[in-house]
């Protein structure tokens, strides 16, 4: 198998919303947050016009891309043995990815992501983990993981407990290890813990500017540059309308966004931009080959997925 991803297992439900929407529940624009109270989440969801509920979770996305570009593939994620689980499982199993997990009765519902979209095609997630966020070194396969060429990990996954323990037993059992830092105020929060998976134990980093630009309280994108040079690794990296830049040791390559493209949202592209990177790494492309195609596949996502609510 060419890559297995371990992820938080949420099923993705899109809503489009006004920007007033967000400021009148107190949301960020562009951000996730966190839901712990199910009452509270229940009652968000009861107030939007549900227009599309998929298999979700960045990682899970990034796996369903590389399905897509004909890798053999794997997840694994943990839900309920509900309505969501089942709907869930099967998602996958039509996007022919291996599903790694075998689900049982829990406590806690499958988990579930309220995607909203507003005008300006930015999303805005509200997430209530449910069962996806008490994933422990049982689920987690270790024969499958030693089988596959590279396993992909979400920074969204990482916590203190028992999630740590799985995410620790994956990296000790893998032959590369791929990760997406996710989101700023996820590498906030965990900051000394990510910097010292970057430094230490991953093969390759995804992040945006702004989630770099935290991890190491960079300055300038210069201070980036040299630091990732340090490493002896992969660090790839969106920029927005600067484009994206890989780096690995002294060699630094570059690539600009895709000019007119019709954006009509943005969900997912990120994800979609790791797959296309991973594809062309597990399929012995260069550097800049591996990069083009991360841009190619996230210039396709923002095009396609608002166009289908």
């Amino acid at each position: 198998m060419k890559i297995i991803g371990i992820g938080n297992a949420i099923v993705d439900v899109i809503c489009k919303v006004e920007d007033d929407f967000l400021s009148k529940n107190n949301l960020t624009k562009s951000t996730m947050k966190l839901i712990f109270d199910e009452n509270e989440f229940k009652n968000l969801l009861s107030s939007l016009k549900v227009e599309k509920t998929v298999s979700g979770g960045s990682v899970a996305n990034s796996i369903v891309g590389l399905s897509q570009l004909g890798n053999e593939v794997g997840f694994i994620g943990k839900v309920s043995d509900d309505d969501l689980g089942g709907k869930y499982e099967e998602g996958l199993k039509q996007e022919n990815v291996k599903y790694f997990y075998s689900k049982k009765k829990e406590e806690l519902p499958t988990g579930t992501c309220l995607i909203l979209v507003t005008p300006d095609s930015e999303r805005t997630m509200c997430t209530f983990l449910g069962t996806a966020g008490k994933i422990n070194e049982n689920d987690v396969n270790a024969e499958a993981i030693k089988q596959s060429e590279i396993i992909l990990l979400e920074g969204y996954l990482w916590d203190e407990g028992d999630p740590k323990k799985a995410f620790d037993k994956a990296i000790q059992s893998a032959n590369k290890v791929a990760m997406s830092l996710s989101d700023q105020f996820c590498v906030d929060r965990h900051k000394p813990h990510f910097l010292e998976l970057v430094k230490t134990k991953l093969d390759i980093t995804f992040a945006n500017e702004q989630e770099i630009m935290s991890l190491v309280d960079a300055k300038s994108f210069d201070e980036v540059v040299s630091f990732s040079k340090s490493l002896g690794k992969i660090i790839v990296l969106t920029r927005g309308e600067k484009g994206a830049v890989a780096i690995n040791e002294d060699e630094v390559v570059e690539c600009g966004i895709n000019k007119g493209l019709k954006i009509v949202d943005l969900t997912g592209a990120g994800d979609l931009f790791a797959a296309g990177f991973l594809h062309g790494h597990v399929n012995n492309m260069t550097l800049k080959e591996c990069l083009d195609k991360g841009t190619e596949m996230s210039s396709k996502v923002i095009q396609q997925i608002g166009a289908r609510l």
